[in-house]
Formats: structure tokens, C-alpha cells, sequence
């Protein structure tokens, strides 16, 4: 037992220390086996109403390349003509911002921090919108001119769809073979488990991305109703961050309220910033209360604060492809800990008495 603990444990750390050594090449690789297992029960449900399983590769793969070049045709001029105005206009939002902000609330800040606060946060906040404006200007320029970029961006449009064409075409015999691995006595406990980790990255993936698509549109058409400006940018922004707890509503909503108070406060229009405010509020009760509870639920079986960090590390770890594999991982370890706790909730180890334990006396 000993040594197959050891052997286990060493390739695991192999796999992991060859894993970050190629995660700049091995993107496309996991995208497309993300994509072939999102798809499996498409084809599964087409081989049962009579299609070969070659047939039914060709053909999802063919519908999901349509649907993707229409979206890019219809979104992606929208997204990157607001994107470009949004990044040229921001300093001068900021800029704006700052001003309404020292003129509403100059005195009270004066009186709190001294004479001099009002020209030092001036002088501070100047920089930061300059050094930010030129930042993000250079990120968005190394993301179109970069190599690496390039690199990435045409080996996801080119292998992805063929690693995932060939992993579909040969899922349900690449699971067959794995199970056959297993020693017969162990293959009922990993079919549960494998079965639990199924359950717990497929109810997420594919509920917390129906989230993201219904926020993502409310708040995009509430922001574009309410008359804010680059609002169906924000909107998608926010419904896009959404995948990590918290994280979607929050950017949103600071992004929103700053342009609002830009293009409304000058005259007024306390309705319009209201409303906007409002469209957050209503958009975040609706997720924690209905879309959420019905489309996710508890199927990944983790707190949000887990969550969040395993986005987090991982990101931070192996870039997006570890934002990729954060939630897969993330769930597949809550469901080896929940049957490794519940082992040891039935173990002698937790079962048994304390010998040193005074007996009590029985009653009459």
C-alpha cells in the first residue's frame, strides 16, 4: 500500500512540474479536450437516435464552428469598436471624476486630512490615471502585435477543433480503456468517484456558464436602456467575470457607476445613476436567489471563497489555462476529500473508544 501511495504521489508531481514547464503550448491541447468533454453528451444523445459516432463528431464540431464564427461576426466588431473607444476615453473619465469628486467633496477632505490634502490626491491621482492609461495601452498592443499572442490565438483556431474532433470521436473508448486499468476489486469505488467528479464539473461548468450568458445580457441591456455610455461593453465585462464569485458584479458595477457619474452627475440626472446602481442590485438578487439556485446550485460542492482562490492560484500558477483547469481540479479534490473524510468517519481510528475514558455507570 505503501509503495503504490509513493508511485501514485510521484507521478502526480511529475505530471504537475512537466504540466507548468509546457503551459505555454499545451493551451489548444486543453481547450480541446475541455470542449470534447462538454460535448460527449451531445454525441452520445445523437448515437442513440442512429448517427455513427464519426457522423456525430463531424457534425457537432460543424455547428459549433458556425455558431462561434457568428457570434465573432456579430459581437466581435460591436466589443472591439467599444473597446477602443473605451480605452481612449478612460483618462479622460478618470481625469473627470477626480475633478466632480474634489469639488463636491473638497471641503470635507480638507477639513479630514489638512490644506494640502486636495493638491497632494490631485498630483497622486494624475499619475495613476497617466501610468494606467499607458499600461493599458501597452497590454492591448503586446496582445495583438505579441508573438506569443499570435501563436496562441492561431493554434487555438486551428488545433483545438482538431485535438477536440479526435478525443470526441474516441472518448467513449478512451474511458473504457482507463476503467479497464483499474484492478477489479477498486473499479466500483472510482466508478463512484469518477461518476461524483462528473457530476460536479459538468453541473458547473455548464450552469455557471448559462449564468454568465443570462448576466451578461441583463446587464448589458439594462446599462444600454439606462443610456450608459459603452454599457453593452460593461455589460458583457461583467457577465463575462462572473465565472468567479463576486468578482463579475463588482467590477461591473464600480466600471458602470464611474461612467454614470461622468455622463450624469454634471447635470443632475441622479435618476439615470440610480437606475444603473439599480440594474446591479436587481441583477445580483436575481443570481444569488433564482438563476444561481436553479442552474448551478451545490454541484460543485465548494464554498465561493475556495472557489475563488483556486481561480486565483491557479491563474496565477499556469496563466488561462489554469483558469481553465482551476474548477475541473478544484472539484475533483473536494470529491476525493469528502470520500477521504467519510473513509475515515467509518475508520476504527474515529470509531473507537477511549480507553482512558471513565466508564459511566449504566442506569438502573
Amino acid at each position: 500500500m505503501r509503495g503504490r501511495t509513493m508511485i501514485a504521489t510521484a507521478g502526480l508531481v511529475v505530471f504537475v512540474v512537466l504540466f507548468y514547464l509546457l503551459k505555454d503550448v499545451i493551451l489548444p491541447f486543453a481547450a480541446g479536450l475541455a470542449l470534447a468533454y462538454l460535448l460527449d453528451p451531445l454525441a452520445d444523445r445523437l448515437e442513440r437516435l442512429g448517427l455513427g459516432r464519426l457522423s456525430a463528431s463531424l457534425l457537432i464540431l460543424a455547428l459549433f464552428a458556425v455558431a462561434l464564427v457568428l457570434v465573432v461576426l456579430i459581437v466581435g466588431p460591436l466589443v472591439a469598436k467599444q473597446v477602443s473607444a473605451l480605452v481612449a476615453t478612460l483618462p479622460g473619465m478618470a481625469s473627470k471624476l477626480q475633478g466632480l469628486i474634489v469639488e463636491r467633496a473638497g471641503p470635507l477632505l480638507e477639513r479630514i486630512g489638512g490644506p494640502g490634502i486636495l493638491s497632494d490626491l490631485q498630483s497622486s491621482a494624475g499619475t495613476l490615471v497617466g501610468q494606467g492609461g499607458s499600461w493599458g495601452l501597452s497590454v492591448l498592443s503586446s496582445l495583438w502585435t505579441g508573438s506569443q499572442a499570435l501563436v496562441s490565438i492561431v493554434s487555438l483556431l486551428f488545433i483545438t477543433p482538431v485535438v477536440a474532433f479526435y478525443i470526441l470521436l474516441d472518448w467513449d473508448r478512451m474511458v473504457a480503456k482507463v476503467d479497464a486499468w483499474v484492478p477489479p476489486r477498486h473499479r466500483p469505488v472510482v466508478r463512484r468517484l469518477g461518476r461524483e467528479m462528473d457530476g460536479a464539473v459538468t453541473g458547473f461548468l455548464r450552469g455557471q456558464t448559462l449564468v454568465c450568458l443570462i448576466l451578461g445580457t441583463f446587464y448589458a441591456v439594462g446599462l444600454f436602456m439606462v443610456g450608459v455610455n459603452f454599457g453593452i461593453l460593461i455589460g458583457l465585462i461583467a457577465g463575462f467575470l462572473t465565472f468567479i464569485p463576486y468578482v463579475g458584479t463588482i467590477v461591473g458595477f464600480l466600471l458602470s457607476v464611474g461612467v454614470a457619474l461622468v455622463q450624469f452627475w454634471p447635470d443632475s440626472d441622479w435618476l439615470r445613476i440610480g437606475l444603473t446602481v439599480a440594474v446591479f442590485a436587481v441583477g445580483q438578487f436575481l443570481e444569488g436567489n433564482v438563476i444561481s439556485p436553479k442552474l448551478v446550485g451545490d454541484s460543485v460542492g465548494l464554498h465561493p471563497v475556495w472557489l475563488m482562490f483556486a481561480l486565483l492560484a491557479f491563474g496565477s500558477l499556469f496563466g488561462f489555462i489554469g483558469l481553465l483547469i482551476a474548477v475541473p481540479v478544484a472539484a475533483s479534490i473536494g470529491v476525493l476529500v469528502r470520500y477521504a473524510l467519510e473513509r475515515y468517519l467509518a475508520s476504527p481510528l474515529h470509531q473507537a473508544p477511549d480507553p482512558a475514558a471513565p466508564a459511566f455507570p449504566k442506569g438502573p
